[in-house]
């Protein structure tokens, strides 16, 4: 009995080193080890998860990238029409220009006995050009003549800016070479060259701005006048102050024409006198013998 007894016990005590070992050899393995194992099978096990419904939104709400439609056209408007009032609408346009946040650029006023004209040259924001348009041709009484036109100028500026930039690199090139210059010959060829070259940026330099403003601003020639006699639209007399002031200045002019023909022809009126001298003298001696 006592035998059966320690062979169980030997059994049980085999069995549970066993496990022990089992223990101290997961125990033993590297740390470094056993934190890769670890992080790889959660690597794999969120690769299996689905991608979150937000993160979907996300990816669907970015905008696509537009290309760049930064377009340089140049518009231009001519306006001719006639007014009721020449005072009440010359006030108001100039309210309107402020409102769309243009300026005058040029003006000219002209009256006549049939009636008084504005001509303006107004600049006006590219993007305020319709508005400023249709402001502008409101309430008028005739509208004679509206005209548009648009210049596409982006290809230009895309190419001036190109060979600016090709200019740049060519004079810092020349400028590398004037470093090396060994003598004084050399020294003011490339500073020619270099010279050549800065003008031929500065022109595109001042061409781009051009066009940039241009661009940027729309000019409108703008022409209004009020009617104030019509019974003198076709009359082509004047009147008798404007005939008496035209007199004046046709004969102002024609004395001075005189005058000027008379010193051009100095040497014959020189000859003349001293023909006329010697006349007088040789004939009163004359005179004197005879008496």
């Amino acid at each position: 009995m006592k035998k059966i007894f320690i062979a169980f016990a030997v059994f049980i005590l085999i069995i549970s080193c066993g496990d022990n070992s089992k223990e101290l050899v997961e125990v033993n393995k590297p740390v470094e080890l056993q934190d890769i194992a670890r992080r790889s099978e959660i690597d794999r096990e969120e690769d299996k998860k689905p991608e979150p419904e937000k993160t979907k939104q996300n990816q669907q709400n970015i905008p696509a990238q537009k290309p760049d439609w930064d377009k340089k056209i140049i518009k231009t408007a001519s306006l001719n029409f006639e007014i009721k009032e020449y005072k009440s609408y010359n006030s108001s346009l100039r309210e309107k220009i402020k409102q769309v946040g243009g300026y005058t650029a040029q003006e000219e006023q002209n009256q006549s006995d049939y009636k008084i004209e504005n001509t303006l040259t107004i600049k006006v924001p590219v993007d305020q050009f319709d508005n400023a348009v249709t402001l502008f041709t409101n309430s008028v009484e005739k509208l004679n003549e509206k005209k548009i036109t648009s210049q596409d100028v982006t290809t230009e500026v895309v190419d001036t800016k190109s060979r600016l930039e090709a200019k740049k690199q060519v004079r810092q090139r020349y400028m590398d070479l004037l470093k090396q210059a060994k003598n004084m010959e050399e020294i003011l060829n490339v500073q020619s060259e270099i010279n050549d070259i800065h003008e031929e940026i500065e022109s595109a330099t001042g061409r781009i701005e051009y066009l940039g403003h241009s661009s940027s601003f729309s000019t409108i020639n703008l022409t209004f006048y009020q009617v104030l006699n019509p019974s003198a639209k076709d009359t082509d007399q004047p009147s008798f102050g404007t005939k008496l002031s035209n007199a004046f200045r046709t004969g102002w002019s024609w004395v001075g024409e005189l005058f000027v023909g008379i010193v051009s022809i100095w040497p014959l009126l020189l000859m003349i006198f001293i023909a006329f001298i010697i006349y007088r003298r040789t004939r009163i001696p004359k005179a004197k013998q005879a008496v």
